[in-house]
């Protein structure tokens, strides 16, 4: 069993509390055992909530309450529901309610000829 002394592989670890961001003792603590934060200084938008709200939207419309018998059957329906629903049929209000593929489609028409 390996320590996790040992253990050399970054690591990004975020505050689960609010007031933690603003700790002194917080972000020393992660440089001590050799941890990142995620948090980015003031108006540098690294965060991900782009990412998080399409997760959300994935759980949400896919996943809960669903079973699959096979690691390769909920595979398939992530796949199925990202290439062919999610790209393909999902209005995004952000993309003037055009799905992601008619939103890309219509801005390669739209482009000039080079």
């Amino acid at each position: 069993m390996m320590s996790y002394d040992r253990i050399t592989q970054a690591v990004l670890r975020r505050p689960v509390e609010l007031g933690q961001y603003a700790s002194g003792d917080y972000p020393q603590a992660l440089v001590d055992h050799g941890l990142v934060c995620s948090m980015s200084r003031r108006a540098n938008c690294w965060d991900n909530a782009v990412a998080e709200s399409f997760f959300a939207t994935v759980k949400v419309e896919l996943v809960h309450d669903a079973r699959w018998a096979t690691r390769a059957a909920a595979r398939t329906a992530l796949f199925e529901y990202i290439e062919i629903f999610y790209n393909g049929q999902r209005r995004h209000s952000a993309l003037g309610y055009l799905s992601p593929r008619a939103f890309e489609r219509d801005g390669l028409q739209q482009r000039p000829a080079a």
